[in-house]
């Protein structure tokens, strides 16, 4: 009797998966706290105290002290009581002014590596979805796991988040949640690669079998150099 010919590997098998943080990590700035200090820039917000409170949120992101429900409620009070035409054109300048000259090309770069390799490739932050869906789309990247948002009877933006956020260890949360949803899990993967320059995505960074500190704050780095991580640097 000829033998059973060996179990071809699933698509899932035969491909990687591939998950960027944003803010710090493809972007050399943080998207969120961009947006609020355009948002004074284009008069929408006072300038004094919310660029005040603006650095003092982001001051706590960077120290893992950051309450995310009240930043959300603050982060999009300049814009989401208006009319969404009006806030989607403001973003529009957003983009063309202040993201897409930050998007250097050493990121687009790796992005497209991933791409090219056939990989699953998906950014995952903690920034919200009105900000970074045209980022991710700028960066050619189908799949984006942000921070959603709740929506009033009449489609109009609330201050409120919806579901889990992608925040620490939400962040893994969604990811189970998005890869279940097309039944997958990670172990599926020939390899897992995960970008971030921040601890506050340490609990994704260990569900690497590829976890490279990118761009890393001193207190990443230090735990990357403890544990062997890969370092990049992809901008000066």
């Amino acid at each position: 009797m000829n033998p059973a010919p060996p179990a071809l590997p699933t698509p899932a098998e035969r491909r990687h998966l591939c998950l960027f943080d944003l803010d710090g990590t493809l972007l050399p700035i943080d998207s969120d706290h961009a947006f609020g200090e355009f948002m004074v820039a284009i008069g929408w917000a006072d300038g004094d105290e919310f660029r005040r409170r603006n650095d003092e949120f982001y001051a706590h992101y960077q120290a893992g002290t950051l309450d995310l429900p009240t930043y959300i409620d603050f982060a999009t009070s300049a814009w989401r009581h208006r009319p969404l035409a009006e806030a989607e054109a403001a973003h529009a300048r957003y983009m063309a002014e202040v993201i897409e000259p930050q998007m250097l090309p050493a990121a687009r770069d790796l992005v497209r590596y991933h791409q090219q390799r056939g990989d699953l490739v998906a950014i995952v932050t903690a920034t919200n979805a009105f900000v970074t869906t045209p980022i991710a789309r700028a960066f050619g990247v189908e799949h984006l796991l942000a921070v959603d948002l709740e929506r009033g009877a009449s489609g109009d933006w609330l201050g409120r988040i919806r579901g889990t956020p992608t925040f620490r260890e939400g962040k893994v949360v969604r990811v189970h949640d998005w890869l279940a949803a097309q039944g997958l899990t990670p172990g599926d993967f020939a390899s897992v690669s995960v970008y971030s320059d921040s601890p506050n995505d340490l609990a994704l960074l260990e569900i690497a079998t590829d976890p490279v500190a990118t761009n890393p704050s001193p207190a990443l780095e230090a735990i990357a150099v403890t544990r062997g991580w890969r370092i990049l640097r992809l901008f000066p």
